[in-house]
């Protein structure tokens, strides 16, 4: 399942306008300001994993491509005055994140303006949605913009539960690593799991290797195990081979990241 959770808090509200921003470390900070702004963002990374080592979740790793949609969002927001997650003409989270580079499953985003760093993470503990996009187990991976305008600041967090990018061939190898426990060969030609796997049901027209006794097909952006059906034909021991093929995701709302293999098995 894919999921995208927004939450706002508005702990003061202005109309106000802002210059360009320019990247400082990793970092996303307004022209003229970029020490304290830089602090800022540092802050709310720090405080951020404070609160999650203290409710037992693990640690944010900083991301720069979410860093990167997160900047772009922060700076419309100021420009804007009233904040949103979305303003007419912007694309949405999932895009602006994955436009930017994000490859991922779950993503979510915290935005807010405020006096301080410390008052836009203290906000965000005390409102129910905020804090639990902050705390979330799931997700692993953040990028922070903050940008100052008019004695006030301006903060978007997105979180997201990171996804590896792997190419085709990158994701047949995976799954190959995968059924090499089980003891079957598997299968050079792989057109005929590449045509099943464009398939959503049915067997591909033809196969060197023969006619498979076995189809699985599945979509996932996990590729950490085998599909419990899987795991349980293969445990039979009634198969020798297997031919493995990708093929593009399939209904993808949005700019997650998933993959779609099918394995044959003879």
């Amino acid at each position: 399942m894919h999921e995208i959770r927004l939450a706002v808090a508005a702990l003061l509200a202005v109309v106000v306008g802002v210059g360009g921003a320019s990247a400082q470390s990793p970092f996303y900070v307004q022209q003229g300001a970029a020490g304290g702004m830089r602090e800022a963002a540092e802050q709310i990374f720090a405080l951020a994993n404070q609160a999650r080592a203290q409710h037992g979740a693990g640690p944010l790793q900083w991301d720069g491509n979410l860093a990167e949609a997160a900047r772009q969002h922060c700076l419309r927001m100021a420009a804007e005055g009233p904040i949103s997650h979305q303003y007419p003409g912007e694309p949405d989270v999932t895009e602006r994140a994955g436009h930017a580079g994000a490859h991922f499953s779950l993503i979510e985003e915290n935005v807010a303006v405020g006096p301080t760093a410390a008052e836009i993470h203290d906000e965000w503990m005390h409102s129910p949605g905020h804090r639990s996009n902050l705390l979330n187990p799931e997700v692993n991976r953040v990028g922070i913009a903050v940008v100052a305008a008019r004695g006030t600041l301006y903060a978007v967090a997105d979180y997201d539960r990171g996804v590896v990018s792997m190419d085709r061939a990158q994701v047949e190898a995976r799954v190959a690593e995968l059924l090499q426990p089980s003891g079957v060969a598997i299968v050079r030609n792989n057109s005929a799991a590449r045509e099943a796997c464009r398939m959503d049901s049915g067997s591909p027209s033809s196969d060197a290797a023969g006619t498979p006794h076995f189809i699985m097909r599945w979509q996932d952006s996990d590729l950490s195990q085998l599909p419990p059906a899987l795991r349980q034909k293969l445990a039979s021991g009634q198969y020798r081979r297997a031919e493995i093929g990708s093929c593009p995701a399939q209904n993808m709302g949005g700019d997650f990241t998933a993959y779609r293999v099918a394995v044959l098995l003879f």
